[in-house]
């Protein structure tokens, strides 16, 4: 098992990778004031999609970040 500190430290590492230094801080900055539901998120955001369109999505996201990269 992942410890919390491990997954905040990855957590970070990705965010840094993905958003930069100053969007990371922008979204930490805005987790940290909202009362932030990331279930209720997600929901709000999937419940209405169509499925064809979320199975379409989510096989181009798979085919684009691989769960084991191929070395």
């Amino acid at each position: 098992m992942v410890s919390d500190i491990e997954i905040m430290n990855r957590g970070i590492y990705y965010l840094l990778e993905k958003l930069g230094v100053v969007e990371t801080e922008r979204f930490i900055a805005t987790i940290s004031r909202e009362r932030f539901d990331y279930t209720k998120w997600q929901r709000e955001r999937f419940d209405n999609m169509d499925p064809d369109e979320f199975n379409k999505a989510a096989v181009e996201y798979s085919q684009k970040n691989p769960f084991f990269k191929k070395e």
